[in-house]
């Protein structure tokens, strides 16, 4: 546990003994960050500071990953979604705003649509309804990641998250590229979770207020599922960031920023992204 006293690093455990670590920053209403597939909290580092003039931010490291268990699995978004209200319960949240990406925008659609009394306001970024209403990578996607090549698939995940020109600003490190601690079978359990993701038909049961956001680059998770989100959850608003990819929270972190905090704030006339990066 952390001696400041607007941070903590803590555990609980989920319903079936798995010890789930969580980390806690900031002072004010509490705003839950969910990573993507295969990451821990250190996916929103750099980022989640935005918020903490208005939130408390709160991260948790997924099962199989950081200091959380790492059981054999069977691993699911549902799965994933009832940790989250593990960890909200411990620290005595009833109610929270919550901020999901990639991954964590699937397991933030079940948070909202199976637990609507517990979500504040909803934001979902880079991410899909899954199923057979989604548009799936294609397959030049799916080979380029599967390369044998630790290096080629590296590089490959990179060039999906990021744009040459941010690259050749950024040289590094970068903290969206996966848990380098999991074990291969959690690896793969994370893979199945986020494949097998398929929460259409609850969709229109969120009732928060939800703002979907995307990069309009995005190949990894193709740009073309935020006007599904957006069409299928009640009153949902969208935007894009032009020239942006996966990592687009990242990239185009102080309008992202902006934006969310907007949102975050209950305006009703949200701005549109301006041109560029940054």
């Amino acid at each position: 546990m952390s001696d400041h006293p607007q941070q903590l690093h803590a555990s609980t455990r989920a319903q079936d003994g798995t010890v789930l670590a969580y980390q806690r920053h900031g002072a004010g209403r509490p705003l839950m960050l969910l990573a993507g597939q295969a990451n821990n909290h250190h996916w929103w580092d750099g980022v989640r500071e935005d918020f903490h003039a208005t939130h408390t931010t709160v991260t948790m490291d997924y099962r199989g990953t950081g200091a959380s268990g790492k059981p054999d699995g069977p691993y699911s978004t549902r799965l994933f979604a009832d940790d989250v209200i593990a960890v909200l319960d411990d620290l005595g949240v009833e109610r929270a705003d919550v901020y999901g990406t990639s991954m964590g925008g699937r397991v933030a659609q079940w948070v909202a649509a199976r637990h609507p009394d517990r979500v504040g306001r909803l934001i979902l970024g880079c991410t899909s309804p899954g199923g057979p209403q989604a548009q799936e990578r294609d397959a030049s996607v799916r080979r380029a990641l599967a390369q044998a090549d630790p290096t080629a698939s590296r590089q490959a995940l990179l060039d999906l998250m990021y744009s040459p020109a941010w690259l050749a600003d950024h040289p590094g490190p970068y903290t969206t590229l996966g848990d380098p601690g999991m074990p291969p079978h959690a690896r793969r359990g994370h893979l199945v979770a986020s494949n097998e993701h398929d929460a259409w038909d609850a969709l229109p049961r969120i009732v928060a207020p939800t703002l979907v956001l995307h990069g309009d680059q995005d190949r990894l998770t193709p740009a073309a599922n935020a006007p599904l989100l957006a069409a299928r959850i009640p009153r949902a608003r969208m935007r894009l960031f032009t020239g942006a990819r996966h990592a687009y929270f990242q990239e185009c972190r102080p309008r992202a920023g902006r934006l969310v905090r907007a949102f975050l704030a209950g305006q009703e006339d949200l701005p549109l992204p301006e041109a560029g990066h940054g």
